[in-house]
């Protein structure tokens, strides 16, 4: 088995040994003998130190590292931050290439493949039907968000993109040697491209640059690989079942977005940057409309004398303002004409832009984008009725699929905000409207009163002859914003608003006051124009989550709101501080729990649920594997709809690259169906599991408690042993680092806590605590607790899915580097009480883990992991150990610009080298 992965590990070898040359040579070309020697000394250094915890490797390489000046420490980040990049691209295009050769090998479809998700519905006795059924009512919505851990620019990933083209050249085309020559000669002009770009911003980024960061990812991917995946699904229906012959699939599938609507913490998210996002988002698709449909035109030149065309194709050729005598007798070019005129003027009237190709003549605008699909649709139906359906399988096939998936909005935007602003803005209109109303001093139930009786109320609160704080101006902007998108876009165009920190149903009521004030609610109506989305974060709201949700229905008037959302009521659920919060295990259960919770309570209520996860991109911060996290929820917790965060770092490895960005979302929307309609397949956990759990738990959030909000000392030691006061220096993002102006922990946001723990090789968010649990738990169960433990991790999705994540973490956590981290902390009697604590901490995870598993070694069942771990981290750790250098340098008064610059181009190389940075 192993000399069949090496053969087929050959061409990714190669591609890395290339890339690796081709860098080499351009440093060399570029700085001389002198510093790629230096840099290869470092290299092999490193590689002893990390191997063999070689004594007297560190004691060198520390003494290498302190001998290098600082323009020479620079080069050697750079070439090893450029290496990890490389090795990046190597090994996306290694997945492309194995996937390829899969395919073309025609062997049986993979997990994770919507084939063979349809094959095992068939075989599972699922029917045409039930399968139709359930794409009618599925929701499956990736959301991207503009979280401060994308630390890549733009200019960095193009000149990547070009290397992975290169690469993907040699792979599908059979080169002549002088083609050869020509790719070589072009990789390496690529690689010094790279080398020359600037690494770092050197401004700080707005939130329209992340809101345009955000939207190059639909040039890359969105746009066409979306519609791509909905004709693959729908061709392998069609192929297995002549009951979706004729069948177009409904739009079940879209991307979501935050960027531009997320105001927790952020306050240069305002009501200008929102209409800003969505004209920018607008102008995005409707260029891509008009692209399209103008190369359509071109394609589609069938004549009148050797066709037939339907009356509606004719009467749409007919209203066309394309009076030109050579189309005369091209009637669909005629009707793409007159499409795109009503486009372009459509693109006028709602931007003020214009088409860069001038339409034929004046046309009517649309007012819809669903208009604009219906004639698309015509165009369609009169080839399908003339003979020509296969024409309509390319460009007109993807086109008509793109307008329905994107709109005029082309990503749906949510609005986040903090629970704390909207109590203060309500507080505000409450006490203007009424004096004698004190709303902040009122108990929970009042407030519940208080708030049924104003939303079931048309009496506006908001009076223009009031002067309101600049906060409450600022918020009623907002949600008037929201609203003039609904009727400029469309109401998909803001669909969604999320209370951040929810705690109680006042929250909820308190949101929807708001709404009413801007028009999207309408008490006289019972019309709800938006989804009210509570955010369950610490791990006392998710507690407690379904009891809200509980009280909240049993409100009337809450629920005669219900029937305008179709019934249904979105909840979601925060990740990342539930870890900060309680740890990772904890965590993990805890959101476990109130997701089985909450679905007794809408079975209850008869209330369709669907959750929103807000996982981060490091499992620190409940990442991991979409496909075995979206496999391991509760039964009855998907039921075909599912939204999840796309956070920071992961955006750029999922869909940066059109192939690796087409495959994820196929394994989203796969992994949905599978939970949906395939959950019966694993039975409900036993009693005795679920018992084990709850006391894993207990005893694991004791241990990261004690630890980190409990032992004096451990903030300082956080903030001294760790990269977070140069990640808050960091331009990569528009919100800052903490939530207030404190190093609190309490107040630190999720993100950077855990972007710092990454940074120093220790992971402790993704393990910290389990290793004593499990030890507590076999000491209380001496007989049969391994033998439980054993058969959770066999037979019980979840917890094998919890640690196979805790597995990667700890698999790319380095204790000995992490040991190097630890001296930068000044007082030796404050490190000689933490570190050691960590360190035994992580010995005995990773004992107890292997316990369990009956692995003899960390990923011993992930080669594919393991091997990207061996391909990179000998050439990741020396970053660490210069960033150690540099961090002292500048701890101790080192003022050159260079030292500063060579931290923050670390940080970068590191979290490449990791593909996870926070």
């Amino acid at each position: 088995m192993k000399e069949l992965q090496d053969d087929k590990d050959q061409s990714l070898r190669d591609d890395i040994r290339r890339l690796g040359r081709i860098l080499g040579d351009t440093v060399r070309n570029q700085h001389g003998d002198e510093i790629f020697d230096s840099i290869e000394t470092v290299r092999q250094l490193s590689v002893r130190f990390s191997r063999d915890a070689d004594v007297p490797a560190r004691t060198t390489l520390e003494a290498t590292l302190d001998g290098l000046s600082n323009d020479a420490m620079t080069q050697l980040i750079r070439a090893f931050s450029y290496f990890s990049h490389l090795v990046n691209i190597a090994e996306d295009q290694h997945h492309i290439r194995r996937t390829r050769a899969h395919q073309i090998a025609g062997s049986a479809a993979r997990p994770g493949t919507l084939a063979y998700t349809i094959d095992a519905l068939y075989a599972s006795g699922r029917s045409s039907e039930e399968i139709g059924q359930f794409f009618d009512t599925a929701s499956v919505v990736p959301v991207l968000t503009a979280h401060p851990t994308e630390v890549q620019r733009k200019s960095i990933l193009n000149c990547q993109m070009v290397i992975a083209r290169l690469l993907d050249e040699r792979d599908r085309m059979q080169l002549t040697p002088e083609e050869q020559e020509a790719n070589e000669e072009a990789l390496g002009r690529a690689v010094l491209t790279l080398w020359q770009t600037r690494m770092l911003r050197t401004s700080k980024l707005s939130v329209l640059d992340e809101v345009e960061n955000g939207l190059s990812f639909y040039d890359y991917t969105f746009l066409r690989e979306l519609p791509s995946l909905y004709a693959g699904l729908e061709d392998v229906l069609r192929a297995r079942d002549p009951a979706f012959a004729q069948k177009e699939l409904p739009s079940f599938m879209k991307m979501g977005s935050w960027i531009g609507g997320d105001r927790d913490g952020n306050p240069f998210v305002t009501a200008d940057v929102l209409e800003k996002t969505l004209a920018m988002q607008a102008n995005r698709v409707f260029r891509f409309y008009l692209e399209e449909l103008h190369t359509l035109g071109s394609q589609l030149s069938m004549a009148t004398l050797l066709v037939n065309v339907s009356d509606d194709l004719r009467a749409l050729a007919e209203s066309s303002p394309d009076h030109s005598p050579h189309r005369s007798d091209e009637p669909y070019r005629l009707a793409i004409s007159g499409i795109y005129a009503r486009l372009a003027a459509t693109y006028t009237g709602l931007l003020g832009a214009h088409a860069v190709i001038p339409p034929s003549g004046p046309a009517a605008p649309y007012d819809s984008a669903e208009a604009l699909a219906a004639d698309l649709d015509i165009i369609h139906q009169s080839l399908v009725e003339n003979g020509s359906a296969k024409i309509t399988r390319g460009r007109l096939r993807h086109l008509r699929r793109a307008v329905r998936v994107f709109g005029f909005y082309l990503a749906p935007l949510d609005l986040r905000q903090n629970s704390d602003v909207h109590e203060r803005v309500v507080a505000e209109l409450l006490r203007a409207a009424d004096a004698s109303v004190d709303y902040l001093s009122l108990d929970e139930e009042e407030r519940i009163a208080l708030l049924c009786r104003e939303i079931a109320s048309a009496r506006p609160l908001v009076s223009p002859y009031l002067t309101y704080s600049d906060e409450t101006r600022s918020e009623l902007a907002i949600y008037r914003g929201a609203a003039l998108a609904h009727q400029r876009y469309g109401r998909q165009a803001v669909p969604n608003c999320i209370i951040s920190k929810t705690d109680g149903v006042s929250d909820m009521l308190e949101l929807a006051l708001l709404l009413k004030e801007s028009g999207l609610l309408h008490p006289q109506e019972g019309r709800l124009d938006v989804n009210i989305i509570p955010l369950f974060e610490t791990i006392g709201d998710l507690q407690h989550s379904a009891t809200a949700m509980d009280r909240l229905f049993s409100l009337p008037e809450y629920a005669r709101f219900l029937p305008s959302r179709a019934q249904a009521q979105e909840v979601m659920l925060g990740y990342s501080d539930s870890n900060k919060d309680g740890g990772f295990l904890t965590s993990g259960w805890e959101l476990y729990k109130a997701e089985l919770e909450l679905i007794k309570v809408f079975e209850k209520h008869g209330v369709r649920l669907r959750l929103f996860h807000g996982r981060g991109g490091s499992v620190g911060r409940g990442g991991g594997p979409s496909y075995q996290a979206i496999l391991a929820q509760p039964a009855g917790a998907v039921q075909g709809q599912i939204r999840l965060t796309e956070q920071g770092e992961v955006i750029t490895a999922k869909y940066g690259n059109p192939e690796v960005g087409r495959r994820n979302l196929e394994v989203l929307a796969a992994a949905t169906v599978e939970a949906s309609l395939l959950a019966h397949q694993e039975p409900a956990p036993e009693a005795a599991y679920l018992a084990a759990m709850e006391e894993l738990s207990a005893d694991a959030f004791r241990a990261y408690r004690d630890l980190v909000y409990e032992t004096d000392g451990f903030e300082q030691y956080f903030w001294e042993s760790t990269v977070i006061s140069e990640i808050a220096g960091l331009n990569i993002g528009s919100r800052p680092a903490s939530r207030k102006k404190t190093t609190a922990i309490e107040d630190l946001r999720a993100i950077p806590w855990v972007f710092s723990w990454s940074q120093c090789r220790l992971m402790l968010p993704g393990w910290f605590g389990f290793g004593t649990a499990v030890q507590r738990y076999l000491e209380k169960h001496p007989d049969t607790g391994l033998a439980t433990l054993q058969a959770m991790f066999k037979n019980w999705s979840f917890f094998a899915t919890v640690l196979s994540n805790m597995e990667m973490v700890l698999a790319k956590s380095d204790i000995g580097i992490a040991s190097r981290y630890a001296q930068l902390v000044r007082d030796p009697a404050l490190r000689d009480r933490i570190f050691p604590r960590m360190q035994d901490e992580h010995s005995l995870t990773i004992a107890v883990l292997k316990q369990i598993s009956g692995q003899n070694e960390l990923l011993e069942a992930n080669p594919l992991l393991a091997r990207s771990i061996r391909n990179r981290f000998p050439y990741m750790s020396p970053l660490n150990h210069v960033q150690i250098e540099l961090l002292q340098r500048f701890r101790e008064g080192d003022a050159d610009e260079r030292v500063r610059r060579g931290i923050h181009l670390t940080i970068n190389g590191i979290a490449a080298g990791l593909r996870n940075s926070g």
